[in-house]
């Protein structure tokens, strides 16, 4: 085995081009062998300025051999040692997805250990500009603040795993300016707009149930497509919620664990609602509560609740909204009927009451309205009749 040498510890000499070489040590192989970080200018001056910013860049670091790996290639190896099995299939999906489409096409063949904090700002500035896989007929080819946002915090772990490991000295993506992410407002349905999307519902033979139940629920549309007749108690009329479905965009959908641990819960359904799926089962031919309407030996595709959704909102004169705006209303509207917000929390399965309230209330025209009956019945009660606490012209009015 080869003597190993310190770190920083290297030459300088002049090539027979004219340029200055130097180079420092920045690590070592398995075997001993020092790994050299090389530098050149034309001047020995101008080399030296490079040398003391790469002792600096590589005090106390001691890289392995990985680090001469591309950045395309530690990637890979994240997504499969660091991430494989750690996370949800749509997780560890959506991350590669934003690393096969934005980091790897413009850095991949980079060497891990030399993309620097430019790297990654320009990459992010490009993004911004030029980013889109597939031209928006609104946004053109610009990609979004949110994208980008989430970009940058998978590429910062990636790169952070590595900075432990030894294969960068630093981490490039620390102190990136990176735009705040912009997620699309949250609606609620009114109470007009759910009676009206309820008609609509009742009169749907096949999928009447599904979306009564969501409603009445709240549960994530993975949550309630995964549904097994095992978890319905007919007697109590009890729901259990123990997994959740993902949907894969080129493949078939996989069963999966709940959200988060507090996902696996349990929950007493309304009267209509259990009587719905007691009526439900006196007729099931498959073990899923809500089967596919063409193979009923599968479960309902999310995807196909999202697109069937849409088209009964579009039919029905509604808003466009989102699946999860279904689960949002619900929520809203339990905390508007009286429903506690630790009792909320565990229906919607939240790890704690203030999420549930920060996250899934939402005040609404209804709830204002309510809300100033409510304000000027105390107030009158407080102050008196003959005191209204409404103005004309800007001035308190006594009554006549």
């Amino acid at each position: 085995m080869s003597k190993r040498r310190p770190a920083g510890d290297g030459m300088v000499r002049k090539r027979e081009d004219g340029r200055w070489e130097g180079r420092i040590v920045v690590g070592h192989k398995k075997n001993g062998t020092p790994i050299f970080q090389h530098a050149y200018a034309h001047t020995q001056k101008e080399l030296t300025e490079k040398l003391h910013q790469n002792i600096e860049r590589y005090q106390d670091v001691d890289l392995t051999e990985d680090s001469r790996m591309t950045l395309g290639e530690w990637l890979d190896r994240w997504l499969t040692d660091y991430k494989e099995n750690t996370v949800r299939p749509g997780t560890l999906a959506g991350y590669r997805s934003c690393i096969e489409n934005y980091i790897k096409p413009r850095l991949g063949g980079k060497q891990v250990s030399l993309v620097t904090s430019q790297d990654v700002q320009k990459l992010y500035r490009r993004l911004k500009e030029n980013g889109r896989v597939r031209e928006h007929p609104r946004f053109g080819s610009a990609l979004s603040d949110t994208t980008i946002n989430r970009l940058h915090a998978i590429f910062h772990q990636a790169m952070e795993d590595a900075l432990h490991a030894h294969i960068i000295a630093k981490n490039p993506t620390v102190g990136a300016t990176v735009p705040k992410a912009s997620h699309a407002p949250k609606r609620v349905l009114t109470d007009r707009e759910l009676d009206t999307f309820l008609d609509a519902v009742r009169e749907d033979k096949i999928w009447g149930d599904f979306f009564y139940v969501e409603l009445t629920t709240g549960l994530r549309r993975g949550e309630i497509c995964g549904l097994m007749w095992q978890d319905f108690d007919a007697r109590n009329g009890v729901l259990q919620v123990r997994r959740t479905l993902h949907s894969r965009k080129l493949g078939v959908d996989m069963l999966g664990k709940t959200k988060t641990r507090s996902g696996e819960r349990t929950i007493v359904l309304p009267r209509s609602t259990a009587e719905i799926l007691r009526r439900r089962k006196e007729n099931a031919i498959t073990q899923w509560i809500f089967p596919d309407p063409v193979r009923p030996e599968l479960p309902l595709s999310p995807n196909c609740a999202y697109t069937h959704m849409k088209a009964i909102l579009h039919k029905a004169g509604l808003p466009d909204i989102r699946f999860h705006d279904l689960r949002h209303t619900f929520a809203t509207h339990a905390i508007a009927s009286g429903v506690d917000a630790k009792t909320l929390s565990g229906i919607l399965g939240h790890t704690n009451a203030s999420f549930t309230l920060d996250t899934y209330t939402h005040v609404t025209p209804d709830m204002q309205k309510a809300a100033s009956g409510i304000v000027g019945g105390f107030m009158e009660d407080l102050l008196g009749k003959g005191l209204r606490p409404w103005q004309r012209n800007g001035k308190a009015e006594l009554a006549p």
